[in-house]
């Protein structure tokens, strides 16, 4: 399974280490990434794969949920199927 996380808040250091180490933590690969600043706010969209995560979907959410709160800044992710579904006309 594949999903799309994001990633929007102030610019501060330390915002890709730590999505990324919680990624690693939930056994999660970046299959692709893009992020850039935008007059002073930090945007980031990754393609993941969740194919070989360590616990439910449902327990991903809530602990990248906890850690963007840690962070100070707001990360959601969906499945890819359900954010295909909501952006096809």
């Amino acid at each position: 399974m594949k999903a799309i996380l994001t990633v929007i808040g102030k610019d501060q250091v330390g915002i890709i280490a730590g999505v990324s180490t919680e990624l690693q933590k939930l056994n999660i690969n970046i299959l692709d990434v893009t992020q850039t600043i935008m007059q002073g706010y930090f945007t980031m969209i990754m393609m993941l794969d969740l194919s070989k995560i360590s616990c439910d979907f449902d327990n991903v959410k809530k602990a990248l949920l906890e850690k963007g709160q840690v962070l100070g800044v707001d990360v959601k992710i969906q499945r890819e199927e359900i954010f295909n579904s909501m952006h096809t006309l």
